[in-house]
């Protein structure tokens, strides 16, 4: 009776735009064509934050040439941490990130579907938006998690001013930072099973979604069976949020102004190692305390042998989507492509194919003490 009764105030809310239709789809042989990749080290930091994971993010060639980042035989696309590779003391390991050359203003949706999400002991991945002056842009979290958790955590980081109280009108349970300019920024824990590590693979995938709209930021996730009909069509035209129920974490405007603290976002998808969430001592040894000898994170995995430590960490992305309500009070624009191109948009979504993984350890929840930031 709750759930209905807050699917129901939740949907009133946001039902002057209900239906919105694709404007961009990554997916198949193209899936690369519109992302930069990054080619430098970790080097992302701000005043108050460094991420410093111990990997060399691959330029596109190497990643193509060493199978980091590629479409499989199925069509879909892997982007993962080198496992081959014997690393030295003293040396990093190379990964991906990417970044999509195309931005989504306030008003848009993207979607990604998933069936494997990278995890293991010091494997740090993320699916995240970032705005261009950063922070001052804002960043949203959809899909991010470290080592062995058992549980995806969503969050979003702004500059001082944007509140998060905790809403009934979410199946996840936020964290203890109320203020979202702070290091964890406001975060929520995914609790529906299978968000995240080996179950959400077993699971067979699943997908998140995330609103970001003038009302509030809000992000959905489903397990593989529970996917809607309208994303589950094999090429899903149109989608209309209104019938996706109550989300797994809500962001209202009430307390966050979105036009304040947010302007048109990119999309990052990443792995790193280790760094200053998944490689702090206490955060590490919680689920990893017997990865290696030393008990630290970059001695014990980022060093030495590849395989099998690295087996697990790569990404399966069916497709990514980006959505429109084509209302003209905002924008989609490629911003780095020869062509750009500019559309209306009202509503954005992501939507990621992926399982949802079993709740693990709570704590690790508050200690991601970090910004993801822009690089210097």
């Amino acid at each position: 009776m709750r759930y209905w009764l807050v699917f129901g105030v939740f949907a009133s809310y946001i039902s002057s735009v209900k239906g919105y239709s694709l404007i961009r789809e990554y997916s198949g042989q193209s899936f690369f064509d519109r992302w930069d990749f990054y080619g430098d080290y970790d080097n992302l930091n701000c005043s108050i934050k460094h991420d410093a994971g111990n990997v060399l993010w691959a330029n596109e060639s190497y990643a193509a040439s060493q199978k980091l980042a590629y479409i499989d035989s199925g069509g879909n696309a892997i982007i993962k941490v080198d496992n081959t590779t014997n690393v030295p003391l003293g040396q990093n390991r190379s990964t991906v990130r990417i970044t999509s050359q195309d931005t989504y203003d306030i008003g848009s949706v993207w979607i990604i579907d998933l069936s494997h999400i990278p995890f293991g002991c010091s494997v740090w991945p993320a699916f995240w938006t970032f705005g261009p002056n950063w922070p001052q842009d804002g960043e949203i979290d959809i899909i991010e998690a470290i080592n062995m958790m058992t549980y995806n955590q969503m969050s979003i980081h702004t500059t001082p001013g944007c509140t998060d109280n905790g809403s009934e009108y979410q199946l996840g349970i936020s964290g203890p930072t109320t203020d979202c300019s702070q290091p964890p920024g406001c975060t929520v824990m995914e609790t529906s099973p299978n968000s995240y590590a080996s179950d959400f693979a077993a699971a067979g995938g699943g997908v998140w979604a995330t609103q970001f709209d003038v009302s509030g930021i809000f992000i959905w996730f489903w397990s593989r069976p529970n996917i809607p009909a309208s994303i589950n069509q094999a090429n899903s035209a149109s989608v209309d949020v209104t019938q996706w129920g109550t989300p797994h974490a809500s962001y209202f405007s009430n307390t966050c102004n979105i036009t304040q603290f947010y302007t048109a976002q990119n999309l990052v998808l990443d792995i790193t190692l280790c760094g200053v969430w998944a490689g702090v001592g206490s955060n590490y040894a919680s689920t990893c305390a017997n990865a290696g000898p030393t008990g630290q994170c970059y001695e014990d995995c980022v060093v030495g042998p590849g395989s099998p430590r690295y087996d697990d960490a790569y990404f399966n992305i069916s497709y990514v989507r980006a959505y429109t309500s084509a209302l003209p009070s905002a924008s989609a624009t490629a911003t780095t492509s020869t062509n750009p191109t500019r559309v209306t948009a009202t509503l954005v979504m992501f939507l990621i194919a992926a399982p949802i993984a079993v709740i693990g350890s709570w704590p690790l929840m508050f200690k991601k003490l970090h910004y993801r930031g822009m690089p210097v």
